[in-house]
């Protein structure tokens, strides 16, 4: 996420933090660069040009100029303007309003409503403890109800389709009266969308819109589009309302420009931020957060906050049992893969460090713990237990019902007995993990 960008806005200000004392001449050249990588990143141009005239303002005053560390300064003005650009500051969702409220997804086709609707119901549940039930009012799409089933499955919601239907207000009617007799909290509505903004589906968004009385509606924006992005919203904003956005694509966003625009522009927050594939892959929109990381500051909170949703204290100090005495297995090590991977993938959590903490060149690909599962998924539990009796058939065995290669199962086992090692060496001092208090 951002990365382009963080990389640019680093070369931007990397003069300026070696200089004892900088000058006018030195600020107006790094916000030079800061525009054109802000313009690279496919920030809005209008958005672009105000954000360095109004650092460049401030930057250029005596109480900074005359800083015992000057170029910092410059650096925390910046962080400034960001913050105020996503947003100044995180921006709730509506819950007022007798239940079921309902929160209506609006947006072009691909752009990850259906998506967002089950991983919104998963957030609502952990989060804030209420019921949803997802609604099928996307009658245009093929499949579109199929896919909206299995993600209301996935996430634990509550889900309505009418499949003799082409009329999605009738659908949402129904489903609003399904969830106040079934005491839903909430109804996301999942709408139609298309491959570009017509009077058709305008029209079709504007009758939905009346009989949902919406507590909110959500316009989801694909963050790959860029400044694209933007331009979409405008468009909604004319013709429909809307109260806020969920950019969605965002780990695979290096530029940023649809976050970084969209507040300017339409003067609506940023709600949440979709990343990764999981279900939890929602992120409410934190603007002095989401500054950091652009920054390279990374969000070191928002880290701790992902392990902690995944932490079980008991199974930590059985953990850590296990390590002190040196009987930790293969299956164990299983299980720690599955909770690596359900906090999120690596290339997203290591995003969240400051760059000067993230390890150079290290293979992100998270696709080798699914590897590694699969082998350890082939092993009887005599092997997982004892892996020392795998021998040659084994191997072979092994890498056959996994679907692997006999290299891979080697370079598995081998990784482990290392670890295995290094565990040995530390059994004769108190080998404590992080996070568990005596």
């Amino acid at each position: 996420m951002f990365d382009r960008l963080t990389d640019n806005l680093s070369d931007a200000f990397r003069k300026l933090t070696s200089r004892g004392v900088i000058n006018e001449s030195n600020i107006r050249e790094a916000m030079r660069l800061v525009r054109r990588a802000l313009l690279e990143a496919d920030v809005n141009f209008k958005v672009a040009k105000q954000f360095v005239s109004t650092v460049s303002e401030k930057a250029l005053g005596e109480n900074i100029l005359k800083s015992l560390s000057p170029g910092q300064q410059v650096i925390k003005v910046v962080n400034e303007e960001l913050i105020e650009l996503l947003g100044s500051e995180r921006t709730s969702l509506e819950f007022s309003g007798k239940p079921p409220i309902v929160y209506l997804l609006i947006g072009l086709q691909g752009s990850g409503k259906t998506t967002t609707a089950g991983r919104l119901a998963y957030w609502l549940a952990e989060k804030k403890g209420r019921r949803s039930l997802l609604a099928a009012c996307d009658l245009q799409r093929p499949a579109a109800i199929e896919q909206l089933e299995k993600i209301a499955k996935d996430s634990g919601a509550g889900f309505y389709a009418r499949r003799d239907t082409k009329n999605p207000v009738e659908v949402l009617r129904e489903a609003m009266h399904e969830a106040r007799m079934n005491s839903y909290d909430i109804v996301i509505a999942d709408t139609a969308g298309r491959l570009h903004v017509n009077d058709e589906l305008m029209e079709e968004l504007e009758e939905i819109s009346k009989v949902a009385n919406a507590a909110e509606t959500l316009l989801v924006l694909d963050g790959l589009s860029g400044q694209d992005a933007v331009n979409v919203a405008v468009e909604f904003q004319e013709r429909i309302g809307f109260t806020g956005s969920v950019i969605t694509k965002m780990d695979g966003d290096s530029r940023g420009g649809a976050a970084l625009s969209f507040r300017a522009v339409t003067g609506k927050p940023i709600k949440f931020i979709g990343v990764g594939e999981s279900v939890n892959g929602l992120e409410p929109m934190d603007p002095t957060r989401m500054a950091g990381r652009i920054l390279g500051m990374g969000d070191v909170v928002g880290l701790a906050e992902k392990a902690q949703s995944t932490w079980d204290i008991k199974e930590a100090e059985k953990l850590e049992k296990k390590l002190i005495s040196n009987s930790f297995t293969l299956e164990d090590f299983a299980g720690e893969l599955r909770r690596i991977r359900k906090i999120g993938s690596l290339g997203d959590l290591m995003a969240m460090l400051p760059k000067s903490m993230r390890p150079a060149g290290m293979n992100l690909d998270t696709s080798q713990f699914t590897k590694m599962e699969a082998i350890i998924s082939s092993m009887t539990g005599k092997e997982r237990t004892h892996p020392e009796i795998i021998n040659g058939n084994r191997r072979r065995r092994i890498s056959k019902g996994s679907g692997t290669k006999v290299n891979d199962v080697n370079r598995l086992l081998r990784e482990f007995g290392s670890m295995k090692k290094m565990m040995k060496q530390m059994k004769s001092g108190r080998f404590k993990l992080p996070g568990i208090i005596r």
